[in-house]
């Protein structure tokens, strides 16, 4: 892959992604084995502007090693300064860049009770720090190909060949070429967001119906004052930023507790390293009450049972299947790209930002308003090429969502 075209990536990160303004710190967390673009990725921060730049290095196989050799009562012992790192990061608000690249089966074999217990004990400790940031700094997530991640997604090809495929692939997801402005691009692709999303809040829906020949058959209640959002988003400041690279999808938080009915899956799902796929999940009184899988099943219960909010829904997000990344015919076996695929749902934790005035209102009150609150944001695609989605506001009036798996407006 030309060095050209992923400098021009590291720079559409800086540029539009996080939107970096001069003086602002920025914080890049990423894989130890990405170095070279994190490289680029730093030059690019620093070429906007920005005050310093703190990059934050794990590797998945010594992650994996901590979980086999490491006991639960030391893997959920939280460490001062890794809170401290929170805390501050709470008062400065640096931009953040998240660069994925693990290995979809990097964590296969390893002892679920201790992923969870480990990510419930860091949940705890920096979860007050994490509602304190809300909507208050700029951050992205991105991707870039390892060798292990793109022999999974290319399976057929040498490694090398199968690391170009998956570049490539990525760039088509971002809208970046040698002959187009990559940042145009995505104004022009925010400004169909703002479109839909008008029309979606004009409705002022009050649920969802969800019907597709797999089995799909559910309603989910919508929360009266969340807004329909996609695309990019801004700080309370105003500072615009893109969260997800890429994104197609366009999303609200449904009302906790206020779904009934059965979600089929129409993707595999790559979560903590173990695959789950051939799943549906029914919902009765708004949370999960039975499920299968033909593959995973035992992943699909310790995700749905990690806390009380996890057997609820957190978001509800429409995207048609005739978008971009579907059309690519590929699996990426990684949630940025496999939920913009298609329609999807995510068990776990709402978006507090969605309700009108949210700044003004506690934690309490954002959930008491029906923002789930879980430790998990889990999403799971659901769309099909028939799948038809009818909306109705409260008073009953209809309307045409989705039809054969798309949009109707």
């Amino acid at each position: 892959m030309k060095k050209s075209l992923i400098r021009k990536y590291a720079r559409l990160a800086v540029r539009t992604g996080i939107n970096l303004k001069a003086g602002q710190k920025v914080v890049i967390v990423a894989e130890a084995d990405q170095y070279e673009f994190v490289e680029m990725v730093t030059n690019e921060c620093y070429r906007a502007g920005a005050k310093s730049v703190r990059v934050d290095f794990s590797y998945q196989p010594i992650t994996r090693l901590k979980y086999q050799n490491e006991s639960i009562n030391t893997l959920t012992d939280i460490p001062e300064w890794a809170v401290a790192k929170y805390r501050a990061d709470s008062e400065e608000l640096p931009c953040m860049i998240h660069i994925l690249s693990e290995d979809p089966d990097g964590l296969v074999g390893v002892n679920r009770e201790k992923l969870l217990a480990a990510n419930r004990a860091k949940y705890k400790a920096v979860k007050k720090y994490r509602d304190s940031m809300e909507n208050k700094y700029q951050w992205t997530i991105i991707a870039v190909p390892s060798a292990r991640w793109a022999e999974k997604v290319f399976p057929n090809e040498s490694t090398a060949k199968a690391i170009d495929k998956l570049w490539k692939s990525i760039f088509e997801t971002v809208r970046l070429n040698e002959e187009t402005d990559p940042e145009k691009e995505w104004d022009n692709h925010n400004d169909n967001f703002r479109r839909r999303c008008d029309i979606l809040n004009s409705m002022h829906l009050d649920r969802l119906h969800y019907e597709s020949s797999n089995g799909t058959d559910f309603t989910v209640w919508l929360i009266p004052r969340a807004k329909w959002e996609g695309g990019g988003e801004r700080t309370l400041l105003g500072n615009f930023f893109n969260p997800n690279m890429p994104t197609e999808e366009i999303f609200t938080s449904p009302m906790a507790g206020k779904a009934e009915g059965t979600l089929v899956s129409s993707k595999p799902l790559s979560y903590n390293g173990k695959l789950i796929d051939g799943f549906s999940i029914t919902f009765e009184n708004g949370e999960a009450v039975k499920w299968r899988a033909d593959e995973g099943y035992d992943a699909l219960t310790k995700m749905i049972e990690s806390d009380k909010g996890s057997r609820r829904l957190g978001e509800v997000a429409l995207v048609g299947y005739d978008s971009p990344i579907n059309n690519q015919g590929i699996t990426y076996y990684n949630t940025l790209f496999d939920e913009n695929a298609c329609c999807h749902v995510a068990l776990g934790e709402g978006f507090t930002n969605l309700i009108e005035g949210y700044e003004n209102m506690t934690q309490k009150q954002l959930h008491e308003e029906g923002i789930n609150e879980s430790m998990i944001h889990v999403d799971f695609m659901v769309g099909t090429a028939d799948l038809k989605i009818t909306g109705f506001d409260k008073n009953g009036k209809e309307y045409k969502i989705f039809e054969n798996g798309n949009f109707c407006f």
